[in-house]
């Protein structure tokens, strides 16, 4: 069993609608330079050890990957081409981080072009004129990793539990999420949801067939940091399902089961608590929506003999034979 952290309060209000628009500019970059993935998952970022990182993005014939380093508190370029990039997070603000990232780019012969308004925000000046927020405390920052890394350890255990198509655990920059979702398998109909500063084909895309999905958003002004899952389309009977742990409840405005992080932090076991909740609603969403659980969650029977399967446990080579 692991200890979990407070969420960070110290400076988090200032940084957390700046760090939002800079994820968001290096997501776009992602975006514009990824081949195509079905539900727009080339738009992603992913945790890494430090922080969140954009994972190897093809450019003519190499790979450039770009990150946000939050316990030096740098943005670093690696590329296969030149030495790595860096430069400093603390004190800039969206306007100076956007120049002078692209500026780092220009240096490694790397032309890209951005939509530079953000997205999923009410506040949009874009992020070539974005003076006013450059608000960055370091250890909001480094809190928000530590935060992100139970999240996440937790989230992997859970995905690794269902055999149908399910993402990866990734990090969504337009709403500042963490999530991971499971598929029936089955098409949906065509999405009409609301979805405020966000294309209606982005949305189809994304809910183009039947979802259980399940992530963390770190809050807002006036929500605090919270667990959510919901399905789509909403199945009858899911709003109204028993679900755990205690604390958790459907949340109406969202039409999605809520549990705040307090919850889960202060808990006895927040692993096992964070886990009847993903369980629980995702049962929810399967046996109200009809899934085929049986196909979707069996693992064959294991004729591994005891030794085995000891062998295997503490890296055996006999797999893969």
């Amino acid at each position: 069993m692991t200890d979990w952290p407070l969420f960070p309060d110290a400076g988090w209000q200032t940084t957390r609608p700046t760090l939002h628009r800079w994820t968001q500019i290096v997501g776009k970059i992602r975006l514009a330079l990824t081949p195509p993935l079905n539900h727009y998952w080339h738009s992603t970022l992913y945790l890494s050890p430090r922080g969140l990182t954009t994972s190897a993005i093809p450019y003519r014939d190499g790979l450039f990957e770009i990150g946000f380093d939050l316990v030096d508190h740098v943005l670093t370029i690696d590329s296969g081409w030149a030495p790595r990039r860096v430069f400093s997070l603390q004190g800039k603000s969206v306007a100076q981080f956007y120049e002078t990232l692209f500026a780092e780019l220009h240096a490694l012969e790397i032309d890209v072009r951005i939509w530079p308004k953000p997205v999923e925000v009410a506040e949009r000046t874009p992020f070539d004129q974005d003076t006013q927020h450059a608000g960055y405390a370091p250890e909001a920052a480094r809190g928000l990793l530590r935060v992100l890394t139970q999240v996440d350890r937790v989230f992997s255990q859970f995905r690794g539990e269902f055999l149908g198509k399910c993402s990866p655990v990734h990090f969504f920059w337009g709403a500042f999420d963490l999530a991971v979702t499971r598929f029936s398998g089955r098409r949906a109909p065509e999405y009409h949801g609301a979805a405020p500063f966000v294309h209606p084909h982005v949305m189809h895309e994304s809910y183009s067939h039947e979802v259980s999905s399940a992530g963390f958003w770190v809050g807002d002004d006036t929500s605090p940091p919270a667990f959510y899952s919901y399905a789509a389309p909403e199945p009858p009977g899911f709003r109204d399902a028993t679900v755990h742990p205690q604390g958790a409840s459907y949340f109406e405005p969202l039409g999605e089961f809520v549990l705040p992080y307090t919850g889960v932090q202060a808990a006895s076991d927040p692993d096992q608590s964070l886990l009847a909740f993903l369980r629980s609603t995702y049962v929810a969403a399967a046996d109200h929506g009809g899934w085929n659980r049986e196909v979707l969650e069996e693992r064959p029977d294991c004729t591994c003999t005891p030794a085995q399967l000891a062998e295997f446990e503490h890296g055996g080579t006999h797999v893969g034979r």
